[in-house]
């Protein structure tokens, strides 16, 4: 016998044998034990997800002896004939080759006869999207209304380009894409049988190229046994198919969030000369950026692939940057990925891309500037203190990955315009050292943290009170709230439905860190708001609009006067002076605030 390619020797038998797809199966074997059978069903999906070992696996248990049945026996005659496509009563047609109405013409004759040896006559249209407009027309009647022993089954990628008079008449089933891992654990199990070694990891990485196509996943491993003999790694699949490792996309990712932008460009050289391909590399880093985003905003959610010796500094790197920065920094990587899908030269659009997300970290937006008026410092360039592991991407004989460069000092700030009159005091202390009169106050040791006692109404008012104390800004748009309760450290409290303003404030950034803060010394622990909205707390204040000033009445038209006697011209009176006075200058709240932050003083 000639030798068998593994996606057609592992081909699923049974019902028990598909993968992934349990909502498909349960739904097939319970209308036929139930004897609730359609005349007409619709398979949709992507390429090697089951489509069309789903049919054959129904119309063997419809054409079974003893049948229909949903524990037949694969081996007996009637379904080999079925697996093997030698079987008079099921009907395969290619609907890319026989798209003409002349073809359906023929089928629509042949299905007067009866089956020869089971119950039912099959007729399966693969990519049936591909038949012309008059072609469907044609099937509409027989569709609709076919004889008692036929049955059809449709199978297409494209379901849009379907009729909507064709959907209408068959029952829909969505084959959904097969995940990495249960893709992964089914490759294991057929290098096992064929006596190949496969590693997990070098699975998973096939199974994210199949990108969820088991026919996919099971083509690369026979190619992979082709190249590699008995023993296939993650290196080969990298080398083979042009994938990035895990410890590189993490590697990459560090670079990023670290700003290391020289590091991070000499490894996109290297990853390009060793062959890489840039696309799926974006995509990789882009997966790993959501899957860190997810980690630090609903960790209960998250999923970790990354590898374990590079979480702890990624994670640290994630820490000292805000949300909504990661989130402009996916917004630019997407942009890069649309622009690289058109383009032939992707290594350039990778390299501007990175480049803009890189500055796009340090950009300053209005959060920061909200987080600076409420005494926050600016974000700074952050310095990696972790040393990233020393981990090799893949054996590619180039130079040496340079180390990275460190960073260049800032420059010096400009100084300050000094307007007239002021003084800046060159001898006050920076504002970063702390003075001696405050350090002399500061305790020596933390106050232990309050016991865990669960949040109340009482403390939830306390810490409002607080949170308006400390951030009046943002504190200030926190209206009327209500406290209905608290879950092992979930906070749940009711607002208005219409009052928007309390629930971007609560759920900001700035009030975010600062209940991080407070809490513990309230209720002993950390919480996590849970906002609902009820109509019997009391809606947001609207502040009523000023009354219209009224029109002004158009004054009589004066009467004309004499003209008066020409007298000597005076000398005109200079206008009031709009310059402030000396002491409304030195009052101004401006002056004060930048005496305050330059530590400057006035000398008269």
């Amino acid at each position: 016998m000639s030798y068998q390619v593994f996606a057609r020797k592992y081909r699923p038998r049974t019902f028990k044998d598909v993968l992934g797809q349990e909502h498909v199966v349960r739904t097939l074997c319970n209308a036929i034990e139930q004897k609730r059978l359609a005349h007409a069903y619709l398979f949709v999906g992507p390429r090697g997800t089951g489509k069309t070992s789903t049919a054959r696996i129904f119309a063997k248990a419809l054409n079974c002896s003893g049948g229909p049945k949903v524990d037949f026996d694969p081996e007996e005659d009637v379904c080999l004939e079925i697996a093997e496509g030698r079987s008079l009563d099921v009907l395969e047609i290619d609907g890319a080759s026989n798209r003409g109405i002349d073809n359906i013409r023929d089928l629509r004759d042949n299905v007067q006869f009866t089956p020869t040896r089971g119950q039912y006559r099959i007729i399966y249209i693969d990519e049936v999207h591909m038949l012309t407009k008059e072609s469907f027309n044609a099937l509409l009647k027989t569709l609709e209304e076919p004889p008692a022993h036929v049955m059809f089954i449709f199978a297409t990628t494209e379901p849009h380009k379907i009729l909507p008079t064709i959907l209408s008449r068959c029952q829909r089933f969505d084959l959904r894409p097969i995940p990495a891992e249960i893709i992964a654990h089914h490759l294991v199990n057929i290098a096992a049988n064929e006596g190949v070694s496969l590693t997990l990891p070098a699975a998973f990485a096939i199974a994210r190229v199949a990108d969820g196509g088991m026919r996919d996943a099971q083509s690369m491993l026979d190619q992979l046994v082709s190249f590699c003999g008995n023993s296939i790694d993650e290196q080969h699949v990298n080398d083979i198919f042009g994938v990035t490792s895990r410890e590189t996309v993490a590697r990459a990712l560090a670079y990023l969030l670290d700003r290391q932008l020289p590091s991070l460009l000499h490894l996109i050289h290297e990853l390009s000369e060793a062959g890489r391909d840039m696309g799926q590399l974006l995509s990789e880093i882009m997966g790993a950026v959501r899957e860190l985003l997810i980690s630090k905003v609903a960790p209960e959610e998250a999923s970790y692939s990354l590898p374990e010796n590079w979480r702890q500094s990624l994670t640290e790197l994630l820490t000292r940057t805000p949300a909504d920065k990661i989130i402009r920094l996916m917004e630019v990587l997407s942009a890069t990925e649309e622009h690289m899908r058109w383009s032939t030269n992707k290594r350039l659009h990778l390299e501007m891309g990175l480049i803009q997300a890189v500055h796009s970290l340090a950009e300053a937006n209005i959060s920061d500037i909200i987080r600076a008026l409420n005494g926050a410092p600016l974000p700074e360039t952050p310095i990696a203190t972790t040393p990233l592991p020393a981990v090799s991407p893949f054996p590619v004989q180039t130079a040496a990955t340079p180390p990275p460069a460190e960073p260049l000092p800032p420059p010096p700030a400009p100084e300050p315009t000094r307007p007239e009159g002021l003084e800046v005091i060159d001898d006050a202390p920076p504002a970063f050292d702390v003075p001696e009169e405050v350090e002399s106050c500061l305790p020596a040791e933390e106050a232990p943290p309050a016991s865990p006692q669960g949040m109340t109404p009482q403390l939830w008012e306390q810490l409002l009170a607080q949170l308006r104390e400390r951030s009046p800004l943002q504190g200030g748009m926190v209206g009327h709230t209500l406290f209905t309760g608290e879950d092992d450290g979930l906070v749940t409290i009711a607002i208005h439905p219409e009052d928007m303003d309390t629930r971007d404030a609560l759920l900001g950034e700035t009030l975010s860190a600062l209940m991080d803060e407070l809490s513990p010394a309230l209720c002993g622990r950390r919480i996590t708001l849970r906002l609902v909205t009820d109509d019997t707390v009391p809606p947001p204040m609207v502040e009523e609009a000023p009354p219209p000033l009224p029109l002004p009445v158009p004054s009589p038209k004066p009467k004309p006067k004499p003209e008066p006697k020409t007298e000597p011209a005076k000398t005109p009176t200079a206008p009031p002076s709009l310059r402030p006075t000396t002491e409304e200058f030195y009052h101004d709240p401006l002056v004060e605030l930048a005496l305050k932050e330059f530590h400057a003083t006035i000398i008269k």
